[in-house]
């Protein structure tokens, strides 16, 4: 796998995208507070469209924007229902008088979450473009098919391939944040290109397994 063609195309799109398309970015900063917006958007970029696609249709957005995130909501619940039973088993053991059952029980809950983030985190890329291609949620879970299409790209480049676009934007991210006040500012008004950037990113990764 090309990582660096990878990063150059996605730099590109979102160049394309965004650049001298000033109302169409203002726009996108407004699809991130009126949240599924943003989600529908990044639903067409899965699709593989090239260039960016406009923005148009809005109810079709917002619609395909709500379904990502019942995804996503979806793949959360491991990690809530597990954060959510530590947390309270730790809390009884609290009360009980065994802080250090407690503080264990906690520990459990931190590494079997650690574990669940690891996991979701690899299959949730692979589930939004599949659900964004297909439009069925069965596909969106479909476990053997997620597992199968990253085994074609091959599990050790597709990890290296997630850990390179993580370095990249969370070194960009967090040089902005150390800028007292205006990082924060500009970190905002960038989120749309970040979004447009790794969306474009994993597609390509997706697409991978077929080249």
């Amino acid at each position: 796998m090309e990582y660096g063609t990878l990063l150059g195309d996605s730099f590109e799109y979102t160049k394309e995208a965004l650049i001298g398309k000033w109302m169409k970015w203002i726009l996108l900063i407004i699809c991130m507070i009126i949240f599924p917006l943003i989600g529908g958007y990044l639903m067409r970029i899965y699709k593989g469209i090239k260039p960016a696609p406009e923005l148009e249709n809005w109810g079709s957005l917002f619609i395909d924007g709500i379904k990502l995130l019942i995804v996503g909501i979806i793949y959360a619940l491991p990690i809530l229902i597990v954060a959510l039973v530590m947390g309270f088993g730790a809390m009884a053991s609290s009360m009980a008088g065994g802080d250090i059952a407690a503080l264990g029980t906690l520990g459990i809950g931190l590494i079997i979450i650690l574990i669940l983030a690891i996991i979701i985190g690899l299959i949730v890329p692979i589930a939004y473009i599949r659900f964004a291609r297909t439009e069925s949620f069965g596909e969106a879970f479909n476990f053997s098919a997620i597992f199968g299409h990253i085994g074609k790209i091959g599990w050790i480049d597709y990890i290296i391939a997630l850990i390179i676009v993580a370095v990249v934007v969370g070194i960009i991210e967090f040089v902005l944040m150390m800028i007292p006040v205006i990082g924060w500012i500009i970190y905002f008004i960038l989120m749309p290109a970040f979004i447009i950037f790794v969306g474009r990113y994993m597609t390509l990764v997706y697409d991978s397994a077929s080249a």
